[in-house]
């Protein structure tokens, strides 16, 4: 199973050398992948931007978006985006997540339309891979570049919870990116069984690939700064949602983090993706020793 981290994007006050640190240390650590995630609201850092200068600062680490909430944007800027990401990290942009969020605020607040987000993604779908393709949208108005390195674009996965979200997107995504807060075995291996079984019956002939995440730490006071974070987090989903999910999350030990990347493993994770609940940097150097000590 490879093993990536997720940037801290949610902290306020972070500067370029805090970043320009993370970038050095992710990348000399035994991480296969960086990844960072999209929010509007809170002390939010832009996802593609961070991710273009860790494709920029770093030279091995695979970029990997977790997730574009793709019906907020216009697909052809995405898909632009996304190759001209491809290109300053060398090819390292091999799989993307998209979503369709459930943050209405967050829709309002860069004025798209929050209905229709589900029929409006599977369209944009089409048009990333025609984009990336190098075919083109408005007839006669030529192809939009640059086209990404690797032909026809990265693999695409899906960021979806219910069976009908997963069963809608077997008919184009190539896995699914399954989430577990607190590394639940059960909770990623129903996930997965769910994405089997829709691609099976959507006729897919290449078994999806499956990628898991879940929050944790390793730094100093870690359970009450996870607790935080966490709370944070979904704070816009109201108090009670956020004291709930809060209180679920435990992964602040090492053997706690062990356990939670042994359950993933178990329920057939290809990756995971750590999503550690502080910018300090003893989270990479933790868990760099953590993930040796597993043997990765």
């Amino acid at each position: 199973m490879k093993t990536g981290i997720c940037l801290p994007y949610m902290k306020a006050g972070l500067t370029r050398e805090d970043y320009m640190n993370w970038f050095r240390r992710v990348d000399e650590g035994p991480f296969h992948s960086v990844s960072c995630g999209e929010r509007v609201h809170g002390p939010t850092y832009d996802m593609r931007i961070l991710l273009a200068a860790a494709a920029a600062c770093t030279e091995r680490v695979k970029i990997t978006p977790t997730l574009y909430v793709l019906p907020m944007h216009s697909a052809v800027q995405v898909a632009k985006e996304v190759a001209t990401l491809d290109i300053m990290s060398g090819g390292r942009v091999t799989q993307v997540c998209v979503g369709y969020g459930g943050r209405e605020q967050d829709y309002a607040a860069v004025e798209a339309p929050f209905k229709g987000r589900y029929g409006r993604m599977d369209q944009q779908v089409a048009t990333l891979r025609k984009v990336w393709a190098q075919q083109e949208i408005i007839p006669g108005a030529g192809v939009i570049g640059p086209p990404p390195v690797t032909p026809g674009g990265p693999a695409l996965l899906a960021g979806a919870l219910g069976p009908k979200s997963i069963a809608r997107c077997a008919e184009w995504a190539d896995g699914l990116y399954a989430w577990s807060g607190d590394g639940n075995r059960a909770e990623l291996e129903r996930a997965f069984s769910t994405a089997d079984e829709a691609w099976a019956a959507a006729g897919r002939v290449q078994p999806p690939y499956h990628l898991g995440g879940f929050w944790c730490t390793l730094a100093d006071n870690g359970q009450q700064r996870l607790y935080d974070y966490v709370y944070e987090y979904l704070a816009i989903a109201g108090p009670e949602v956020a004291k709930m999910m809060a209180e679920s999350v435990s992964r602040s030990s090492p053997d706690r983090i062990l356990e939670a990347l042994d359950n993933a493993e178990a329920a057939g994770c290809e990756e995971v993706f750590l999503v550690p609940a502080t910018a300090d940097l003893a989270e990479i150097d933790r868990l760099s020793d953590l993930l040796a000590r597993r043997g990765h």
